[in-house]
């Protein structure tokens, strides 16, 4: 897995080197099977954990490494090297625990993060429902207040780790005539009273990542589990997902980094008309085309990865486009890997076939490709108005 030499610090190229070792000593050897029989990488989790990785993003003071954005991409996409659904599954645990960190009391960051630097429970994030997909502010869960509890009721849909974790940052609606300032955030834990879960969804790919419904029907929660301000709800939910993209982004570098692996390894083996496939420039073409957009995007990710950590205030724009031109590149180069290994490719036998099915998620998770277009889009009338 060559690469440009990003000048990283001994301490940087020390995580890349223990995530890259987990991928390939603990992941890869498994992720076929993990995929066909839909298993939840609980022993993965638990090596994560014992690698101190959960806790590269949580302050010392909580049992962290107190890292940033950058340390947490490097991490991401050496692991999505193995599999991106394992992946998901780890970085799900940080998109829940953001909202904790970047909004949470001193009372709930000493109550919840120590668990979740030391991956002893998995966060989740709880905005998606069925009508509030790419308009989150048409969100339908209720949170209403009944002496010293909230009272939550609604349905959230296509959870991550649902099911499997042990802590939710959920968002309701407090005061439905605000609209988006009627949205509040809350912390809910498994075995809540009226909390539960609905069947876990059936995927095209990221089969080892459980998919749930969240079922809230009268689930009441202590008032202490409010998160941040009343009324806060949507902008928590929308700081938290542009500090999350570019972990999205650095998934799709890692598979698509894997994809060319695997083509380049099949081009130079598969022998037609008397020589290996790689000799024909029409293969050629392809791969140079592969290696060259995955290491833009990976340059992309990381300057905005980078970006973040140096104080930037408003990223929104830039993390999306590093999600939007990472994950597009990871769609595009495993569905070219599979043209290349050509009927290989199509079987299962072979990594490359998960990998095309994986890769489509990323492109609609976390903010759809379109919806990132949109942000872009805004951001750049927005600036040039200022002109």
């Amino acid at each position: 897995m060559a690469q440009v030499n990003y000048f990283l610090t001994e301490e940087q190229q020390m995580i890349v080197d223990l995530a890259r070792q987990i991928a390939i000593e603990k992941i890869i050897p498994v992720r076929a099977e993990l995929d066909r029989e839909e298993r939840f990488p609980a022993e993965i989790m638990k090596d994560l954990a014992q690698a101190d990785l959960f806790g590269l993003y949580i302050p010392e003071e909580y049992g962290g490494l107190a890292k940033g954005c950058f340390e947490n991409c490097l991490a991401v996409e050496q692991l999505a090297y193995g599999c991106i659904a394992v992946t998901t599954t780890f970085a799900a645990s940080a998109l829940g625990g953001y909202p904790i960190l970047l909004f949470g009391s001193d009372e709930q960051k000493a109550r919840y993060l120590p668990d979740i630097a030391s991956g002893r429970r998995l966060v989740a994030f709880g905005l998606t429902e069925a009508n509030a997909g790419s308009d989150a502010a048409r969100i339908q869960t209720t949170a209403v207040e009944d002496g010293d509890y909230w009272v939550i009721n609604g349905t959230k849909q296509w959870i991550t780790s649902g099911g499997e974790a042990e802590i939710y940052t959920i968002i309701a609606m407090t005061d439905k005539k605000k609209g988006p300032r009627g949205a509040t955030a809350f912390i809910v834990e498994k075995g809540d009273p009226g909390f539960g879960f609905g069947k876990k969804e059936r995927k095209m790919g990221l089969m080892a990542s459980s998919t749930r419904e969240l079922l809230f029907n009268d689930c009441r929660i202590p008032k202490w589990r409010m998160l941040g301000n009343r009324g806060q709800g949507f902008i928590l939910a929308m700081k938290t997902l542009d500090l999350a993209r570019p972990g999205i982004g650095a998934i799709g570098v890692g598979l698509a980094q894997a994809a060319l692996d695997e083509a380049v390894k099949y081009a130079r083996q598969r022998i037609q008309f008397d020589q290996p496939i790689i000799s024909f420039q029409a293969i050629q073409h392809m791969l140079a085309d592969m290696a060259t957009k995955i290491e833009a995007a990976r340059a992309l990710v990381y300057s905005v990865a980078r970006t973040i950590d140096a104080g930037a205030r408003d990223f929104a724009k830039l993390s999306a486009m590093a999600k939007v031109f990472a994950t597009d590149t990871a769609m595009q180069v495993t569905t070219d890997a599979v043209q290349i290994l050509g009927g290989y490719g199509y079987m299962k036998d072979y990594p490359v076939e998960k990998m095309m099915r994986d890769a489509k998620v990323l492109q609609i998770y976390e903010g759809t490709n379109q919806i990132m277009r949109n942000i872009i889009g805004k951001a750049l009338n927005k600036e040039y108005a200022k002109r």
